[in-house]
């Protein structure tokens, strides 16, 4: 037999011999790994040289030469099933085709997860939200060294590359004219590892994660460390809520309230003390995610016996009882009603889409995955030996799941009510009618000399609310004149207080006649706040007495508790469907009508040559619809169905009035 002929033999006699030697223990694929020197990993810092045998579900054999191996994990190293990370010399499509192509990767051990599937859980809750990038979830059985080790799950290394955090990698060496706004993959990170700063304000101890500890220059690290304190900054600004000023102009609010809205429904008790997020080149938006490190997720961590007296942490939030580090920054955006109100609108709509159904069919397909690996691993591990943080021991897996899929249910019923809860009242939205405006602690109702009277039977206490855009315009029926702030000087929320308000011709350009109705809870009273001088319109004294005036006041931590700056927006009559003969005018020389039939508006006058002023015709949101001379009239054939303000100026006299179109 020829030479080549019995080399060819040889290595087919090797190939067989390894296919043999290397088959999988359950209907998961298994990973054998064999150290060089056939010792156990025992370090977390050092790598150790190794051959890795991959055999996937259809018994194919990959056999990689001189990969690196070490310990991985914080608390989770010292458990006796072992975390671990490998290291390829070149990058790998290890998973093959839709997941990353990189030299790192993690083999989890879910020690303390009797399940072993709370991370793949949460990875598929990322993946339901917008959330980018959702880590990897490849369950495999593992070989260490020729003793079986149990359930391990590949997994990504969070790190900056395609199908991970997909963001710009940046030069190195950097040059001096590169871009260095992008991109940083960042951490909030309780254990203070690596190369982390504090935030100025809140003290968030910020790990840099990308650029790469060992390659960042200075120039990279003042620049994110001074991005993102300017953002901590931001949050603790009393302006904080202002989307121009405040952080919401540097956050992807997007991503920041899906990975929020994760950290509850997994009720994460560690999801503020590693709290991932990113920022991408030339792009002002910190985002956030991805989700990692979720084994204690779900009711798994008994330290919140200890520390909260909870028997399960299916009715508390994390914003409530979790561990520190981003919590600050959350609970701080708790206080922005925008904030309240896009997690209520968000998590409602996630769960209507079928987010709980969605996470309830994932464990049952992974359950089913399982099925033969777990029997193994506790075979190794024992089932309900405690071993790390879990609350709970069962002693069998169904009952694990059981318990899993159990608290999902209840704990995202209980969400939907908490974050209800915290969520304050749309904001006030006027129809088609008068309005009286009602003092919380009198009864009575502000009047058309921005006085105190009684509101029954007086049209002097009826009020148009014409809106532009969020404010509101409080136009007299009686009077046709606009409630103003005249107040002068240096004004802000708490200064140059006490003026009493009067009312001025209507004019949607003054803001000292624009106010916003800020609700007080869900009580119904609203604070009547100016625009101009940042005021609440107060009851003076609080007196019973009609003709008392309302005054310009403080703006401050009393504005829910203090009766007299609380107003109730009372429905009144419903307006004309059509305007005719405006008394509130001058009826000697003019009249406004409207004819439905024909949509045509007009003036009448006995002395025509007066009909020469301007008018005209808006929107509730102050968009112009038309424009002309009183003289010529309008007909409005093409408008939509709805509410306008008609509106002119003559003698000197700014004259308003609501037009309906039906």
């Amino acid at each position: 037999m020829k030479r080549t002929a019995l080399l060819t033999v040889a290595l087919l006699l090797l190939a067989l011999a390894a296919k043999a030697q290397y088959t999988r223990k359950t209907d998961l694929p298994t990973v054998y790994i064999e150290t060089f020197d056939g010792r156990s990993i025992t370090s977390k810092d050092v790598y150790k040289y190794c051959r890795l045998h991959y055999v996937d579900e259809d018994d194919q054999l990959t056999s990689y030469d001189s990969v690196s191996i070490r310990g991985r994990g914080n608390s989770t190293w010292g458990l006796p099933k072992k975390p671990y990370k490998i290291k390829f010399l070149e990058k790998e499509k290890f998973l093959g085709k839709g997941y990353a192509k990189a030299k790192k990767w993690t083999l989890l051990a879910n020690a303390g997860d009797k399940t072993m599937m709370r991370n793949a859980v949460t990875s598929a809750l990322g993946a339901f939200t917008s959330l980018k990038f959702n880590p990897a979830a490849k369950f495999v059985d593992l070989v260490l060294n020729n003793a079986y080790q149990g359930t391990y799950q590949i997994s990504d290394q969070i790190d900056v590359r395609p199908h991970r955090v997909n963001i710009t990698e940046q030069e190195y060496p950097l040059g001096e004219d590169d871009d260095i706004t992008g991109g940083y993959l960042l951490e909030v990170d309780g254990f203070k590892d690596g190369n982390y700063f504090n935030t100025q304000r809140y003290r968030a101890p910020v790990r840099i994660h990308y650029p790469d500890e060992d390659e960042i220059d200075v120039r990279q690290r003042n620049y994110i460390r001074n991005y993102v304190n300017d953002f901590d900054a931001r949050l603790a600004d009393a302006n904080f809520a202002d989307p121009e000023e405040g952080y919401r102009a540097m956050v992807d609010t997007t991503s920041l309230i899906d990975w929020y809205i994760c950290t509850e429904v997994s009720a994460n008790i560690d999801g503020f003390f590693s709290t991932y997020f990113y920022k991408d080149q030339a792009d002002p938006k910190l985002y956030w995610g991805p989700l990692w490190d979720y084994d204690i997720a779900y009711n798994n961590d008994q330290r919140v016996r200890s520390e909260h007296w909870l028997n399960s942490t299916d009715q508390s939030m994390m914003a409530d009882i979790a561990y520190s580090g981003s919590k600050d920054w959350v609970n701080r955006m708790w206080e922005d009603p925008w904030f309240q109100r896009a997690v209520y609108r968000r998590y409602t709509e996630l769960t209507g889409r079928g987010l709980v159904d969605h996470m309830q069919q994932y464990i049952d397909s992974l359950h089913v995955l399982l099925s033969q690996s777990q029997e193994l691993n506790y075979q190794k591990w024992g089932i309900s030996t405690k071993v790390y943080h879990e609350m709970v021991l069962y002693s069998s897996y169904d009952q694990y799941v059981y318990d899993l899929k159990s608290f999902i249910d209840s704990h995202c019923d209980y969400l939907l009510q908490a974050f209800a809860g915290r969520r304050p009242p749309e904001p006030f939205s006027a129809g088609n009618f008068y309005y009286r405006l009602v003092n919380a602690g009198t009864g009575k109702a502000i009047d058309g000399d921005a006085t105190q009277n009684a509101p029954y039977g007086n049209e002097s206490v009826d009020w148009i609310l014409v809106r532009h855009d969020d404010y509101y315009q409080f136009i007299n029926r009686s009077t046709g004149m606009a409630l103003n702030d005249p107040t002068v000087g240096e004004v802000g929320p708490t200064t140059n207080v006490g003026t009493k308000l009067n009312t001025a011709p209507p004019d949607p350009t003054d803001s000292r006649q624009l106010w916003m109705l800020v609700a007080q809870g869900n009580s119904g009273f609203h604070n009547l706040v100016n625009v101009y001088t940042q005021h609440v319109a107060n009851l003076q004294g609080g007196s019973q007495t009609d003709g008392v005036p309302i005054l310009s006041y403080t703006n401050d931590s009393r504005n829910g508790q203090s009766k007299n700056r609380l107003w109730l927006i009372v429905e009144g009559e419903p307006l004309p469907a059509d305007v005719s003969a405006i008394t509130a005018t001058e009826p000697a020389e003019y009249a406004l009508a409207y004819n439905p039939a024909t949509r045509r508006l007009h003036f009448g006058s006995a002395t025509p040559e007066v009909l020469n002023f301007t008018v005209s015709i808006t929107t509730l949101g102050g968009v112009n619809v038309a424009t002309f001379t009183a003289a010529d009239g309008y007909t409005l054939t093409t408008a939509p169905s709805g509410v306008y303000i008609v509106s002119w100026t003559v003698g000197g006299k700014h004259r308003s009035t609501k037009l309906v179109i039906r």
